[in-house]
Order: C-alpha cells, then sequence, then structure tokens
C-alpha cells in the first residue's frame, strides 16, 4: 500500500486507487497528477489486474486540481502547458489503460476530478453526487484531449452546457446524459462497485481487454487502433483461456480463466 496522498490497494484482480486528500475535498496536486499516471501504467502492465477502480477518501470524488497551486505551478502560458502536460498523462492514463477503469463517485466531481472520471470506461455514483466543469469561472481552459473524453462521456450537448455555464448539475441529470452507468443509494454503493469490479475480474482478461479496445477504435476512427483491436480479438482464439471457456461450457462449470 502507498503512503498518502494517493493510496493503492490491489486484492482477485481489482486494483484500487484511491485520491487521499478528504480535508481538501480530494482536491488533485501537480505531484498526484504525475503519480496517478504512473500508478495506471504500472497496474495496466502487472498481470494479477483485471480491472481498475478510482475513487476519493471520504465523501467527495474530487473538487479538481488544487487551485492553490495555480499562481505558482499555472501562472502563465507557458507554466500552464507543463502543468496540463501532467493533467493530460493522468487523463490518457486511464483511456489508455488495457484494462477497464471503473470510476466510483460520491459527493464533488468537478473540473480535473469530472476529467478524470470522464476519461473511465464505466461511471457509478451515489445520488448525492454533483458535477461541474467550472473553468469559466476561473478564466482557463482544459487541455483538448480532456475535453475529447467529456464529448464522449456526458454528449456533446451536456458538454457545452458544462463548460459553457459552469454550472452544476446532480446525479440524475448525469445519468440521463449518459455519463452515469447507475445511481446508487449510499448503503448499496460499496457492494456494487465490488460486485461489477469482481465481475470483471472473473471474466477473461483477453476478451475483456480485446472488447475495451475494439470500443475504442470504434469510437476514435483510427485504422492504426482499429488494427490493434482486430489483432487482440484475433489473440483470444488462441488463447488457453478461449480453450478453458468451452471446456468450462461443455463441463458445466465455472470457468477459470489465466489470461493467456
Amino acid at each position: 500500500m502507498k503512503t498518502e496522498p494517493l493510496l493503492v490497494t490491489t486484492a482477485d484482480g481489482v486494483a484500487t486507487i484511491v485520491i487521499n486528500r478528504p480535508a481538501r475535498k480530494n482536491a488533485v496536486t501537480q505531484a498526484m497528477w504525475i503519480e496517478i499516471a504512473a500508478l495506471v501504467d504500472g497496474l495496466s502492465v502487472d498481470p494479477a489486474v483485471r480491472v481498475i477502480v478510482l475513487r476519493g477518501a471520504g465523501h467527495d470524488f474530487s473538487a479538481g486540481a488544487d487551485i492553490g497551486e495555480f499562481d505558482t505551478l499555472r501562472g502563465d502560458a507557458e507554466s500552464a502547458r507543463a502543468y496540463e502536460a501532467t493533467n493530460s498523462a493522468a487523463f490518457a492514463a486511464l483511456r489508455n489503460a488495457p484494462v477497464p477503469v471503473i470510476a466510483a463517485i460520491r459527493g464533488i466531481c468537478f473540473g480535473g476530478g469530472f476529467g478524470l472520471a470522464a476519461a473511465c470506461d464505466l461511471r457509478i455514483a451515489t445520488a448525492d453526487a454533483q458535477f461541474a466543469v467550472p473553468a469559466a469561472r476561473l478564466g482557463l481552459a482544459y487541455p483538448q484531449d480532456a475535453m475529447g473524453d467529456i464529448v464522449w462521456a456526458a454528449g456533446e450537448q451536456m458538454a457545452r452546457y458544462l463548460t459553457y455555464t459552469a454550472g452544476r448539475i446532480d446525479a440524475q441529470a448525469a445519468l440521463s446524459a449518459g455519463f452515469l452507468l447507475e445511481i446508487v443509494d449510499a448503503d448499496r454503493f460499496e457492494a456494487r462497485i465490488d460486485e461489477i469490479a469482481r465481475t470483471i475480474a472473473r471474466n477473461a482478461p483477453l476478451s475483456v481487454r480485446a472488447s475495451k479496445a475494439a470500443i475504442r477504435a470504434a469510437l476514435s476512427h483510427d485504422p492504426a487502433e482499429a488494427e490493434a483491436a482486430q489483432a487482440a480479438g484475433d489473440a483470444t482464439f488462441l488463447s488457453d483461456d478461449y480453450a478453458e471457456g468451452r471446456a468450462a461450457f461443455h463441463g458445466r462449470r465455472t470457468p477459470v480463466f489465466k489470461g493467456r
């Protein structure tokens, strides 16, 4: 387990990253942006990890970037570009992770926190969750790649509304926009996140990775990503897990997948 301000645990194929600054509503410092990218990249190549869960400590997911650093680390165009590069690296790590990433959202999910959630594959929230992209109230712009995630995750109309007005929406509005997969009662939230994560972790890892690659290629329309997705799909038919899946089906038993 890592020390604050990011905590990491891994069990039964599920890696959990916790943004651990509850006294600051889990605001993310520049050092944390860098570490998030490194953590996700490291977990993505760990054969024991089949799914990643990203969450905030305490009541909130994340209030976004720590504005207290902006005067020194984001004070002009040059420093802002350097700062945004660390944002973008964290978003890209989540977006491009070969394994699925789940955002478990309670309370505030604002700004860079919204960007982190948008870069994840699945987003599940409690009913009290609140969402905002307040760049227009700060007089700054978000990285283009982060905006791409927001458009994909929330839809172009909601992306425009959130960025133009800097207004807040509740969990029901986020669900209606397609940003959320589910809204779950607070007393069932932990169990539901665990259920989905463990279900993914029990499935054939190569199959899940191929599906993520194919979905990514379908959204990007990038020929290189389409080729990579095809190769990932083809590899499943040569895998031991494909043989295990068929044997388990015929034997009427639960398959045990090894990821190879």
